[in-house]
């Protein structure tokens, strides 16, 4: 075998191997320069009102991170997302509910790590799909070609197209 052939060989036994050994985890924090979709939202926005940090871990290192938040209807913008997660919180609230609406809205994800992205996407989508009052995974995606992409390669339908975003749906059911 040629080295070339080798360090290929090498290489995608690697990429496989961080992958089978990765999980999924919920974050209290995360960098949020780090996020090149929306770095100006601080960690207290993406933990509070019910809403949620995931990462990948493997080997102590976080590979990706996907941000979400529960909401009972699919936002169009940042501002309509805040003002449906705190409704939807405070709705779970009054009823002394677990169930943080119906809709999980994914407004961000990035990679630190080749496949990272893709992992993530597919081990929240499997959380999802177990919990018992979730129906839907909908993304707050920015208005990219890149956005439009990637949620397409990994099996997401467009929604409806916003002034400034787009919302992809992940089939749940």
């Amino acid at each position: 075998m040629s080295k070339l052939n080798k360090k290929i060989k090498e290489k995608f036994e690697n990429f496989f191997d961080w992958i089978k050994g990765a999980e999924l985890v919920e974050l209290e924090t995360c960098n949020t320069k780090e996020d090149p979709i929306r770095p100006e939202l601080d960690v207290k926005f993406r933990t509070s009102h019910g809403r949620k940090i995931f990462g990948v871990k493997y080997k102590k290192e976080i590979c990706a991170i996907m941000c979400f938040g529960f909401t009972n209807e699919i936002p169009k913008t940042i501002e309509e997302f805040d003002l449906m997660t705190k409704d939807a919180h405070l709705q779970s609230a009054s009823w002394r509910n677990d169930n943080v609406g119906k809709i999980a809205i994914a407004y961000t994800v990035w990679s630190k790590k080749k496949g990272g992205g893709k992992l993530i996407v597919k081990e929240v989508f499997k959380k999802i799909k177990k919990s018992n009052h979730l129906n839907r995974l909908v993304t707050l995606s920015p208005l990219t070609e890149m956005a439009k992409n990637f949620h397409e390669r990994n099996g997401a339908k467009l929604v409806q197209i916003n002034e400034t975003t787009q919302n992809f749906e992940y089939k749940v059911i």
